[in-house]
């Protein structure tokens, strides 16, 4: 007789696997409502709906066994971190200047529409080749991607077979995600990363997987 397919199978009792919860940080104070704006390195704080937002996330992740809590050196991401590693005192806790958002360079800190209004040959450009264009001052998404999946693969090999937390940038998950599944940077716009986002990617020697995606903990963001 055969075996049945198990429907829930679990790739952990056959594989070394190692899981990384990848957070998107909370609402910052200069993106409230519908407002829009490209921080960058800007150093911008979170508002009070994004605390709770990173909140949910860590009562999400509270009993989980998680080794190491990481974030980039921006206070929204850094405050994400720390709220999350409140339920975990004894855990590894370190930033890295290489999970920063991707760098906007003159467009810092301006909504889309004073961009146009600012820099509209320079919005020509980036919107005409967003992948390789590097706005005045900052840098292109090839870059981008890879100094922070750098900081991925060190964490990865760090925690083999354990569980560890990223608090990073909605842009910077987004090329990460890619990297994941293999895409070509041009889909990087395909898929949302919205304030307090939860993704699962899962490591195993021989590959890596998308477990979960723009999970906003039970709060649909609109």
């Amino acid at each position: 007789m055969s075996r049945p397919i198990d429907t829930l199978w679990d790739p952990s009792k056959f594989y070394t696997m190692t899981r990384l919860y990848l957070i998107r940080h909370g609402q910052t104070i200069n993106t409230t409502g519908d407002t829009f704006r490209y921080n960058g390195h800007l150093d911008v704080d979170v508002s009070a709906e994004g605390m709770k937002q990173i909140e949910r996330v860590a009562q999400r992740l509270r009993y989980r066994p998680i080794k190491g809590i990481y974030s980039s050196d921006l206070i929204r991401t850094r405050k994400g971190a720390e709220t999350i590693a409140r339920y975990f005192p004894t855990t590894i806790r370190e930033e890295f200047t290489d999970l920063r958002e991707v760098k906007q360079g003159i467009w810092e800190g301006l909504t889309l529409k004073e961009v146009w209004e600012k820099f509209p040959d320079e919005a020509r450009k980036k919107f005409d080749n967003y992948v390789t264009y590097r706005i005045p001052g900052g840098e292109n998404l090839i870059e981008a991607q890879q100094r922070s999946v750098s900081v991925v693969e060190e964490l990865t090999q760090r925690h083999t077979g354990e569980e560890f937390v990223v608090v990073a940038h909605g842009g910077i998950n987004s090329l990460i995600v890619c990297w994941v599944l293999g895409l070509d940077l041009h889909n990087v716009f395909h898929f949302r990363q919205d304030f307090g986002a939860l993704n699962v990617i899962e490591f195993f020697e021989d590959g890596m997987s998308l477990r979960l995606l723009n999970d906003t903990c039970g709060v649909f963001p609109f």
